[in-house]
């Protein structure tokens, strides 16, 4: 016999509140956990822990519930109880703490649009926009109903009343533009700095009327949009930011049916974790890109194995790491002109050859490896990497430098590390500089050579500044 469902105390919270609604709600139209998890791609434990407050919900998955229980939108209408609540707790703290935990270490919470308000970037942004881009509802800051009011509702500012192919248009070249600025500048640059109103207006745009018709195109330019400002985000060290518009980018890649984005996101979502040192994280990102990897490109398909042999070179496996290469070289080889994304055009020759040569570099500084595959690659990516990228030309070119050092070159060395170290201080970017630390590092044996002593100096000197 069933057990009797435990009461729930609806006066705890206008969280309670609203998990208890959606139990009144479910149990009014005679439907299981299990048939509401099933419209909602959740197990009925979930279900379950959410009507109880147990697990917390965001407003994206609410008005998925909404219509899962066909509540008419009155769970929708409450949730904005939920983050007002929320609201108005994250004020109340900020008068006691005084100033943002910049060090916060907490890992964000699981779901489909999970966010830790708490984790704010370093990138400076102007505090009301900060606190609303974090703060609204705790998860519920990434999903498409928050921040509509921060809009005005008339002037050039405002939120169409109809979503037009032209405004996902404006998303896309908003997109573009951003992702040109970070290859040129770095994602401490003129990005950080710019992308907030964009997202703010873009992410607005899902919780504004629009055809049926137009579903994919919009979810798919708000979620290129938010991977742009995501791996932007990681370059400039803002991490939490970085994990949350990663994800929120896969959440509208699925959510547009884009296959194509999915992998993208899913990329970038793998190097970051990598790079934070998490590679068995980053490989489970890489190898979740790859599932149904017949409806990818073959570019999509080698940028993935890139991935998981940087994963793999992270965890010290380099047979793993030759192997993954190997097939992505077999794959881009069947790579044609056309048949890529708009936003695939920088994966081309010399980026391929950069990606594996960053892998390459991690266990070619093993003992016993050799430096020959790494040292190849890295040189035919500098060769061929144009203007337009030079963050790109300018981390494979320190990474060449350091392995040069390592292998006792230091004239080489030196010659190779001027060119980037020129091209780094140009730009932005913290991953740069640590790069640039590392060679620094590197080189320090040789230290007494005046060439060395001096471009020593001149890492410092670029460093602090």
């Amino acid at each position: 016999m069933a057990q009797k469902p435990k009461p729930l105390d609806e006066t705890a919270s206008a969280r309670a509140w609203w998990g208890k609604e959606l139990r009144n709600w479910r149990t009014t139209r005679k439907m299981s956990t299990s048939e509401v998890g099933a419209k909602v791609h959740l197990s009925a434990t979930m279900i379950e822990r959410i009507e109880k407050n147990e697990r917390k919900c965001d407003a994206a998955l609410a008005s998925l519930l909404d219509d899962a229980v066909e509540a008419g939108g009155a769970l929708r209408r409450l949730w904005r109880l939920v983050e007002i609540e929320a609201a108005e707790a994250a004020a109340h703290a900020d008068k006691f703490t005084g100033k943002v935990d910049q060090g916060a270490s907490e890992r964000p919470i699981e779901g489909m649009l999970g966010l830790n308000p708490h984790a704010l970037s370093e990138r400076s942004q102007p505090n009301m926009e900060r606190r609303a881009f974090f703060s609204l509802g705790g998860v519920a800051a990434l999903a498409p109903t928050a921040f509509i009011d921060l809009l005005p509702s008339s002037g050039p500012h405002a939120l169409p009343k109809d979503v037009r192919s032209e405004d996902i248009q404006q998303v896309l070249t908003a997109a573009d533009t951003l992702a040109g600025w970070d290859n040129l500048y770095g994602g401490g640059g003129i990005v950080g700095s710019s992308s907030m109103g964009l997202f703010i207006w873009a992410k607005g745009l899902l919780a504004t009327k629009y055809p049926s018709e137009l579903k994919a195109d919009l979810y798919t330019a708000v979620g290129r949009l938010s991977v742009v400002m995501g791996a932007s985000a990681f370059d400039a060290y803002a991490h939490h930011d970085a994990t949350e518009l990663l994800r929120f980018g896969t959440w509208c890649a699925e959510q547009g049916n884009n296959w194509h984005l999915r992998a993208a996101s899913l990329n970038w979502r793998a190097r970051h974790e990598i790079w934070c040192g998490r590679p068995d994280e980053g490989l489970t990102y890489a190898e979740n890109g790859l599932l149904r990897s017949d409806r990818l490109t073959p570019r999509e398909q080698a940028m993935l194995h890139n991935a998981r042999a940087r994963a793999w070179a992270k965890m010290r496996r380099p047979d793993e790491v030759l192997v993954a290469i190997d097939q992505s070289d077999r794959i881009f080889a069947r790579a044609r002109d056309g048949e890529d994304e708009p936003w695939m055009a920088y994966y081309d020759e010399a980026q391929h050859h950069g990606d594996t040569g960053h892998a390459a570099f991690d266990i070619a500084l093993m003992p016993g490896q050799s430096h020959q595959l790494a040292t190849s690659r890295l040189e035919t990516a500098i060769d061929g990497h144009t203007d337009a990228y030079v963050r790109s030309r300018a981390l494979s070119g320190t990474k060449l430098a350091t392995l040069t050092m390592a292998a006792g070159d230091p004239h080489q060395a030196v010659a190779i590390a001027n060119r980037a170290l020129t091209e780094v201080g140009k730009l932005r970017s913290k991953r740069a500089v640590t790069d640039m630390e590392e060679l620094s590092s590197a080189s320090a044996r040789y230290a007494r050579r005046p060439e060395v002593a001096e471009l020593r100096s001149r890492i410092a000197a670029t460093v602090r500044a």
